[in-house]
């Protein structure tokens, strides 16, 4: 069984072995280490599997950046506090042209006043897009007419790394090579992944066969041990990638 917590432990422990250094997305910013791991985590749902996620790297004494959507299903303030407590870094998952239907202008001071609400609640000086697959407003188009440095921010990923250095691995879709179920989450790269399941990135990183320098991105509610909340993320996202699929990415091409 893929996408366990067991499974998410031997990748850790896989990567730990091979002495890459760990980086919050903020610390790579300011100074990227030739053999780094960023391990990113995209709070869309469920973020008391995100605390496990930050547990289980805090026993190893690694930090990770999670971001949070300003919405119901993902903003636990208790959890963003523990989170931080940890010494993980906090971040905004954002979407506000979503939320305002493609108004730039609401969208801006949408987004102003959930970054300044996180901020009440740890420091935040990194943003990433959520992309909101079933809208048809991509909300990384906020920055065609603001910056997001005039908010103190030094960072999104989709604009401030480089790809073509940087390996981008994700699980967007529940699957690592989900290029054709993701309508947003894509990045120009010539180190695309072609994995199909976690124990083959365990074996490429044992092998010596991943980029000196890695964004890893999670969707922590994708992982359980537990059988029937696996078995019902497993269903359900499949479900999604086939709407996915075949009414969202195919329209946007």
């Amino acid at each position: 069984m893929d996408f366990t917590l067991s499974q998410y432990k031997q990748l850790l422990s896989a990567i730990i072995e091979k002495d890459y250094q760990f980086q919050t997305f903020a610390d790579f910013i300011k100074k990227p280490q030739p053999q780094s791991i960023i391990l990113r985590h995209d709070v869309d749902l469920k973020p008391q599997n995100s605390l496990v996620f930050a547990k289980i790297q805090h026993q190893h004494q690694i930090k990770g950046v999670y971001y949070f959507r300003a919405v119901k299903e993902s903003w636990d303030e208790r959890i963003i506090c523990e989170i931080a407590e940890m010494g993980h870094e906090i971040g905004y998952h954002y979407e506000n042209l979503t939320t305002c239907r493609g108004n730039k202008q609401k969208g801006i001071v949408d987004f102003e006043r959930n970054l300044n609400l996180l901020r009440t609640l740890a420091p935040v000086s990194t943003i990433c897009m959520h992309g909101s697959p079933l809208s048809k407003y991509d909300s990384k188009d906020l920055w065609k007419t603001y910056s997001y440095q005039d908010f103190g921010l030094i960072g999104e990923p989709y604009f401030d790394i480089d790809f073509n250095q940087v390996q981008y691995l994700t699980d967007t879709g529940r699957r690592w090579n989900g290029e054709q179920v993701s309508v947003r989450d894509k990045v120009i790269s010539i180190t695309a992944s072609s994995f199909e399941s976690t124990p083959e990135i365990i074996q490429a990183a044992l092998k010596n066969q991943l980029s000196d320098q890695i964004m890893f991105t999670f969707h922590p509610q994708r992982w359980n041990d537990k059988s029937l909340l696996w078995i019902e993320e497993l269903v359900l996202q499949n479900v999604k990638n086939v709407i996915k699929k075949y009414f969202f990415v195919k329209s946007a091409r």
